[in-house]
C-alpha cells in the first residue's frame, strides 16, 4: 500500500466519524478523538556517488589490501555497511570496500513504509465509532438500525476487514488468537453469569466501543469497566 492510498483511507475513516449527524453527533465527534495515528516506519539507506575520476575498490577496508576493481566518476552504488571512513558495497555491486577520502560521497536516503495492519486497525476503529449513540437491539446484526454486542462486532469486522465472525460472543472468543495486551481493533470479552457473554472492540487509550444495553445503546466505555475475561486478536 503506498503513501497516497494510506492518506486516502485514513481521511475516509475520519470523515465517516465526523459526518454522522443527528441527536448523537456530539458523542460521535468526541469519539473521533480516540482514533490513534497510523504507524509509518521510517528507515535510512545509503548510496555512494563517485565524484573522482576513478576510485579503487579494495578486498578489505585498508589501503594495503588487494585492489579488486575500480569505479568511475558519476557512478552510484548501493552500500551494505559504512564506518571509519570506509563503505562496503552491497554484494550485487561488487562486494568490496571504498575509501571516502578517495572521492566517494555517501548519500543518505530516507524511506517510509506504512504498516498496513495499523491502517486496517485504524479503519476498524473509525468505522465502529460512527455508530456511537445508535440503538442496542437484542438479536440485531446491523448497527444502523440496532445491534447486540456480537452483532455489532461481526458487522464491523465484515464491513472493514472482510472477516466473518459468528453472531455469538462466546463463539467469537475462539475465533482469533488470545493476547495479553490489547491493540486497537482487538476484541475484548467479558463474563456474564460465569461464562463469556459480552464483547467489545478496543479503540485505544484504555477505551472500548460496544453495543452495551438497551438503555445505553452503542457507547464508549473504559475497557476495564468490568474485569476482562479474554482479549482476542482476529487480525494478525
Amino acid at each position: 500500500m503506498n503513501f497516497k492510498k494510506w492518506k486516502w483511507f485514513t481521511g475516509l475513516a475520519l470523515c465517516a466519524v465526523m459526518a454522522a449527524a443527528g441527536p448523537h453527533s456530539a458523542d460521535r465527534a468526541e469519539a473521533a478523538g480516540y482514533i490513534e495515528g497510523v504507524s509509518v516506519e521510517t528507515s535510512a539507506s545509503y548510496k555512494i556517488k563517485i565524484d573522482a575520476q576513478a576510485v579503487a575498490v579494495y578486498e578489505e577496508p585498508s589501503i594495503t589490501a588487494a585492489e579488486t576493481a575500480k569505479v568511475f566518476q558519476g557512478g552510484v552504488y548501493d552500500v551494505q555497511t559504512c564506518g571509519d571512513g570506509w563503505v562496503k558495497l552491497a554484494e550485487e555491486q561488487g562486494d568490496g570496500y571504498l575509501r571516502l577520502a578517495d572521492g566517494a560521497i555517501l548519500v543518505e536516503t530516507m524511506q517510509e513504509r506504512v504498516n498496513e495492519e495499523a491502517v486496517l486497525r485504524e479503519n476498524i476503529v473509525a468505522y465502529a465509532l460512527q455508530f456511537v449513540g445508535n440503538r442496542y437491539v437484542a438479536g440485531g446484526t446491523d448497527p444502523h438500525t440496532g445491534a447486540d454486542c456480537s452483532g455489532f462486532t461481526a458487522y464491523v469486522f465484515r464491513q472493514t476487514a472482510g472477516i466473518c465472525l459468528s453472531h455469538s460472543s462466546r463463539v467469537q472468543a475462539g475465533e482469533g488468537t488470545a493476547v495479553q495486551t490489547p491493540k486497537p481493533g482487538d476484541l475484548i470479552f467479558y463474563n456474564r453469569g460465569g461464562s463469556i457473554g459480552h464483547v467489545a472492540i478496543y479503540i485505544g487509550g484504555g477505551q472500548i466501543v460496544h453495543a452495551s444495553t438497551e438503555k445505553t445503546g452503542i457507547k464508549i466505555s473504559k475497557w476495564d469497566y468490568k474485569t476482562p475475561a479474554k482479549i482476542v486478536d482476529v487480525l494478525s
